[in-house]
């Protein structure tokens, strides 16, 4: 099936609504998806760095910031 939406006249809230959407559609069978190999990986990576303490957390207002200015 063919979805044609008519983005260019959706609103940028708008277009949220339909991922919101389309998300919470697929997230009803959540055994219909299986995580990429990579995925567990980087779980037990993380879970290492934390249990080691190298893990480092930041406030996610900072994050978004310091995000934004490496990209810059």
């Amino acid at each position: 099936m063919l979805v044609n939406l008519p983005l260019d006249q959706m609103s940028f809230g708008e277009k949220l609504q339909v991922i919101e959407t389309i998300w919470d559609d697929l997230s009803r069978n959540p055994e219909r998806f299986e995580s990429p190999s990579w995925h567990k990986d980087i779980l037990e990576e993380t879970d290492r760095r934390i249990v080691s303490g190298e893990a480092r957390f930041v406030d996610w207002e900072k994050a978004k910031v310091e995000i934004r200015n490496r990209l810059q």
